[in-house]
């Protein structure tokens, strides 16, 4: 299994993929985890990564292009049977079947955002899933890559001693039981430039209504793709 983390601060990484049974999976070569400095596939001098928000609000957002290009290059060098998964607060809620399914694949490339947000053509029409590891809000996507590479490694054969075998998870005795849905606010997708990109040879445009500048229609959008996009992840 090879895990690709497309990230702004690798760094953060260093100790985690040092410690424990990641550390000694990795030497045994069950696993490979390359983290990837997402400013490698920008192409200014400042190594641009994200932009302002169309339609104005707080933040910046992170620009679609060098993800594009990031995830381009890395399925080249990696399987066909391959998994992009972009994590956000909007996504589906990470589960031990969604380790299970994930464990099937032979290279999976995470996408950890930052800022106010990603450029929603990343959710669209890059990334295969989006995931969310919880109903809270993060600083970026590098904690839930983490939470997910050790979820899945340990469902890799070689991973766990035989003591500590995976059949004996906690999570087999609950299943079925109902949980009470929590309802909360699920944020609206973002746009930043350019205002028409390229994707796999079709033009992707920004919704008109963000470059309107009527701030009444851009705040109906909003409000209303929230509740879509919550309601689509549950």
């Amino acid at each position: 299994m090879k895990f690709d983390v497309i990230t702004i601060f690798p760094e953060i990484f260093k100790s985690f993929l040092e410690t424990s049974l990641i550390s000694r999976a990795l030497k045994k070569r069950i696993i490979f985890v390359k983290t990837h400095d997402l400013r490698r596939w920008t192409k200014d001098n400042h190594k641009t990564v994200d932009g302002r928000p169309y339609g104005g609000g707080p933040g910046m957002v992170m620009m679609v292009e060098p993800i594009m290009r990031a995830v381009a290059d890395l399925k080249k060098t990696g399987s066909k049977k391959s998994r992009v998964i972009l994590f956000s607060a909007k996504g589906k809620r990470f589960t031990q079947d969604d380790a299970r399914r994930l464990s099937k694949y032979k290279q999976l490339i995470f996408i950890c955002g930052r800022y106010e947000g990603i450029d929603e053509r990343v959710a669209d029409h890059i990334a295969d899933e989006e995931i969310s590891i919880g109903d809270y809000v993060l600083f970026g996507g590098e904690i839930p890559a983490m939470v997910i590479i050790e979820a899945v490694s340990r469902l890799i054969p070689g991973t766990i001693a035989k003591e500590m075998s995976v059949e004996e998870e906690s999570f087999k005795e609950i299943k079925g039981i109902a949980k009470k849905q929590l309802k909360q606010f699920i944020e609206y997708p973002h746009y930043t430039r350019p205002e028409m990109v390229k994707i796999k040879g079709r033009g992707r445009k920004v919704p008109k209504v963000l470059l309107s500048g009527d701030h009444k229609q851009i705040d109906s959008w909003r409000n209303r793709n929230s509740k879509i996009k919550y309601e689509s992840s549950r």
